[in-house]
């Protein structure tokens, strides 16, 4: 396993690991190294963003006409709470971002949770995926460093 081939992404080429030195090799590594630990931070970040449309898309559901009018605790921060009374169990007021709000029913509520689950774990794979392809290029480098530095100590051993 001489070459790897990162090909099928467009900018990107093969590179032929026998040709780079270790110095080279070691550079490749720390890069390919820092990307994947970009692709953890990201795939934990959208991990807990998909938890949070989870739980949003399941408390609509527990909205139903029965429920109008029963009291509950209103989050103000994260560890504070008031008291509040539902006056309207057929609408809800979501967040869609950067501090924008929209009204909508229950079911349009449900419905872009759900879209927005099935978004994240479309953006999850994909990063899993191109995870899984560094960590291939990762490994075939530690073999060519592994192979290098042996050859290396045999020609040290030999001289």
């Amino acid at each position: 396993m001489a070459s790897v081939s990162t090909a099928p992404a467009p900018g990107m080429h093969q590179i032929d690991l026998s040709k780079l030195n270790l110095n080279q090799l070691a550079q490749l590594k720390q890069q390919l190294d820092q990307e994947l630990n970009v692709f953890q931070d990201s795939l934990q970040t959208l991990k807990i963003a998909q938890r949070k449309f989870v739980e949003s898309g399941e408390s609509v559901e527990k909205l139903k006409p029965e429920t109008k009018g029963r009291t509950l605790l209103v989050p103000l921060t994260g560890s504070m709470y008031v008291p509040g009374t539902i006056a309207d169990s057929e609408n809800v007021i979501i967040d869609i971002g950067t501090g924008y709000y929209a009204q909508k029913n229950v079911a349009g509520a449900k419905d872009y949770f759900d879209r927005k689950v099935k978004f994240v774990t479309e953006q999850m794979e994909k990063i899993q995926v191109l995870g899984i392809e560094k960590t291939k290029v990762r490994e075939a480098i530690c073999m060519m460093i592994e192979m290098k530095v042996q050859a290396q100590a045999q020609n040290t051993s030999t001289s």
